[in-house]
C-alpha cells in the first residue's frame, strides 16, 4: 500500500477496521463531531504493515492520529489528546469522585478486552 497524501489541516486516523481499540478512538471523534479522514492499515501478518506506518508509529499499533505532521498514538492517549484538543463535548466528568469512579469502570473493560 502506497502512502496516501495528507491534506494539510486534516486530522487523519490510522486504524484497521475491527480493532477495538482503534473503535475507542472512533466513539471520542464521533461523540465530539470532530471530523476526520480514516486510512485502514492491514496488520496482519507484521510483515504487512508499510514503512510509512512504522515510521509514524514504531510499534506498529493503531489507532494512530496525525494532523499538520503532529503524531499520537496508543488509544488512551489518542482520546486524551482529542479530549485537550476540542473541549466541546467533554468526555470526562468535572466531578473527582465521578471521574475516578469512571476511569475505575474503563480500567475494567481494558481487562475484557485484553
Amino acid at each position: 500500500m502506497e502512502f496516501p497524501p495528507l491534506t494539510e489541516g486534516t486530522l487523519r486516523l490510522y486504524s484497521m477496521r475491527f480493532c477495538p481499540y482503534a473503535q475507542r478512538t472512533r466513539l471520542v471523534l464521533a461523540h465530539k463531531n470532530i471530523q476526520y479522514e480514516t486510512v485502514n492499515v492491514h496488520l496482519k501478518p507484521a510483515s504487512a504493515k508499510p514503512d510509512w506506518f512504522l515510521e509514524r508509529n514504531p510499534l506498529g499499533m493503531v489507532p494512530v492520529l496525525e494532523k499538520d505532521g503532529k503524531v499520537v498514538y496508543e488509544s488512551t492517549i489518542c482520546n486524551y489528546f482529542l479530549e485537550a484538543c476540542y473541549p466541546d463535548s467533554k468526555l470526562l466528568p468535572s466531578d473527582p469522585y465521578q471521574l475516578a469512579q469512571d476511569k475505575m469502570l474503563m480500567a475494567r473493560f481494558d481487562k475484557v478486552i485484553s
